[in-house]
């Protein structure tokens, strides 16, 4: 008798088979220069004032290191550009340019259809246990 795999592969397994859904997406709607982890900003951004670097880390729950990373790539491909923050002169907002609002939208449709895929195969009540036991997981003792 094959033994059962553990959850920690069981949810690797569903984040690849996700990530591979959002990829596919995002192509078909013309986005190939962007991967999953781009979302990361387009999801956690502020989309009129623009949003600094440590609270969109600390939004997608990443390091800051990793948020630089990400913003760079995505400033290199002409999605954000960085402004002066008039707050503070020591920070910078990470802002959308015009390609990256519409990115931005891309990229919410493409999750709301993975959604939408997630819910339709699993039925409504299966879909929702499985977001509250998802969000229990992650919540980090909040």
């Amino acid at each position: 008798m094959a033994t059962q795999p553990d959850i920690g592969r069981l949810l690797l397994e569903a984040q690849r088979a996700l990530a591979a859904e959002l990829t596919f997406a995002l192509e078909e709607r013309g986005y190939a220069d962007l991967r999953p982890g781009h979302a990361a900003v387009f999801l956690h951004i502020d989309r009129r004032s623009g949003s600094r670097l440590s609270e969109l880390a600390a939004r997608a729950r990443v390091t800051k290191q990793s948020m630089m990373l990400t913003v760079d790539e995505l400033e290199a491909r002409g999605y954000v550009r960085r402004a002066p923050d008039r707050d503070d002169a020591r920070a910078k907002l990470v802002r959308l340019t015009t390609r990256g609002r519409t990115a931005a939208s891309e990229c919410r449709r493409a999750v709301q259809a993975v959604e939408t895929r997630a819910r339709r195969q699993l039925g409504d009540r299966a879909y929702a246990q499985l977001r509250d036991d998802l969000v229990e997981l992650g919540a980090d003792g909040e």
